[in-house]
C-alpha cells in the first residue's frame, strides 16, 4: 500500500491535487500557488480519501489511471457523499478519447484537461470551477439564512394563530360556564387515554408520540364553535326545546369553519387539522345516530372518538347548574351505558382499565 504522504498543511491546502506522478504533481503546484491558492497533494485516491478527512478543497484536480483506486473511483465516492458532492472536480489525464472524457462526466466530473499541461489552461478552468463553487456556496448560506428567517416568521405566526384561537375557545368556555379545570382535565385525560391507547397497540399505527402531543393541545378547542350560539341557550337550567338543540348543534359546523378559516395553503400542519377534526365530529356516535353529518365507527376521526369520551367523562365529573358532579364510578358506569352505541368499543374498554388515573 501506498505511503501516506502529502504537502497537506491544516491553515492553507484549498485546492487538491491527486496524481501518481510525483513530476505532474510538482506542476501542478506551482500553477495554483501561482494563482494564489493552496494545494493539498496525494498520490492516489486511497490517500486522498484519508486527507479528505482533515480537510475539505474547493476543488479536486484528479488523474485517472492510478495504482489503487483510479480517478473514476475515487470521483464516485466523492460525488455520493453528501459532505463532498459539491466540490468541483476536474480531471487531468494523458487520455483523449471521446469514451474516457464522457466516463469522466459521467462519474461526476465537471470538466476535462488532457496532458501535457498548458499553464494558462489550467488557470481558466480552475479559476472558472472556483467562482461557480464559491457562488453555489454563497447562494447556498443565502438560502439557509432565508429558510430559517422563514421558518422563524411560521412560527410567530402559528403563535399568534393559537393564542387567537385559545382566546376563542375561552370565550366560548366562559359563556358556556365551564371552569379552567374542566379543561385542564380535558388535556390532561385526552392525552392519557391516547397513551394508553399507544401502549395497549391499539390504534398503532394511528397513535404517535406526535399525535399524542397534538391531542393534548388540540382538545381544548373541541367547543370553540360555542363562541357563536346565544348565551341563553349555553347556560339555560332546563331542559333545551327542539329548536334550541337544533342552533346548539351548529357549533360543531362553526366550530370548523373557523379553524378551517385559519389555515393558509402551505400551513395546514397537524394542530389545526386536529382541531377541525374534533370541532366538527366529537359529537358523532358510534352507531350513526350522533351529529352533524351521522358518521359512524371508523368514519369518525381517531382524536374526535377520544375527545368524544373524555369530554362526557369530564362534563359528567364537574359540577353543574342543575346537578352536582357524579363520582368517578357513577360516571364510568354512565360510559359504558353508551359503548357500542356512543363510544368506540375498544376506546372504552381501555379508559375502564385507567379511568382511577383520570383528573
Amino acid at each position: 500500500m501506498a505511503e501516506l504522504t502529502s504537502t497537506y498543511n491544516k491553515e492553507l491546502g484549498e485546492i487538491m491535487i491527486v496524481d501518481d506522478v510525483e513530476v505532474n504533481r510538482f506542476v501542478l503546484q506551482n500553477i495554483i500557488k501561482s494563482m494564489g491558492y493552496k494545494p493539498v497533494t496525494a498520490q492516489n485516491g486511497k490517500v486522498a480519501l484519508e486527507l479528505m478527512k482533515e480537510c475539505q478543497p474547493k476543488l479536486i484536480l484528479l488523474d485517472i489511471s492510478m495504482p489503487e483506486m483510479d480517478g473514476y473511483e475515487f470521483a464516485t465516492i466523492i460525488k455520493a457523499d453528501v459532505n463532498t458532492r459539491d466540490i468541483p472536480i476536474i480531471f487531468i489525464s494523458a487520455y483523449d478519447e471521446v469514451e474516457d472524457i464522457v466516463k469522466g462526466f459521467g462519474t461526476g466530473g465537471e470538466d476535462y484537461i488532457t496532458k501535457p499541461f498548458i499553464p494558462e489552461v489550467v488557470k481558466a478552468r480552475t479559476g472558472v470551477h472556483l467562482k461557480f463553487y464559491e457562488m453555489k456556496k454563497e447562494l447556498q448560506e443565502t438560502n439557509r439564512r432565508l429558510q430559517a428567517s422563514l421558518s422563524n416568521q411560521l412560527k410567530q405566526i402559528e403563535q399568534e394563530k393559537k393564542g387567537v384561537l385559545y382566546a376563542l375557545a375561552n370565550l366560548a368556555r366562559s359563556n358556556s360556564l365551564y371552569s379552567d379545570e374542566y379543561i385542564e382535565r380535558l388535556q390532561y385525560n385526552c392525552r392519557l387515554l391516547a397513551q394508553a391507547l399507544q401502549i395497549a397497540g391499539v390504534y398503532e399505527d394511528e397513535i404517535t408520540d406526535n399525535f399524542i402531543d397534538t391531542i393534548e393541545i388540540a382538545a381544548p378547542l373541541c367547543d370553540i364553535g360555542n363562541v357563536a350560539i346565544p348565551t341563553e341557550i349555553l347556560q339555560k337550567k332546563i331542559p333545551l326545546t327542539e329548536e334550541e338543540k337544533e342552533i346548539m348543534r351548529t357549533h360543531t359546523e362553526v366550530g370548523f369553519r373557523i379553524l378551517r378559516d385559519t389555515a393558509i395553503a402551505r400551513d395546514y400542519n397537524d394542530f389545526v387539522q386536529m382541531a377541525a377534526d374534533i370541532a366538527f365530529s366529537h359529537h358523532e356516535n358510534w352507531d350513526g345516530t350522533g351529529y352533524p353529518e351521522g358518521k359512524k365507527e371508523e368514519e369518525i376521526p381517531l382524536a374526535a372518538q377520544i375527545v368524544s369520551l373524555v369530554s362526557v367523562y369530564c362534563a359528567l365529573t364537574s359540577d353543574r347548574a342543575y346537578r352536582g358532579a357524579y363520582a368517578r364510578e357513577e360516571a364510568l358506569s354512565i360510559l359504558e351505558s353508551g359503548e357500542t352505541t356512543k363510544f368506540n368499543p375498544k376506546i372504552c374498554e381501555i379508559s375502564k382499565k385507567i379511568y382511577r388515573q383520570f383528573k
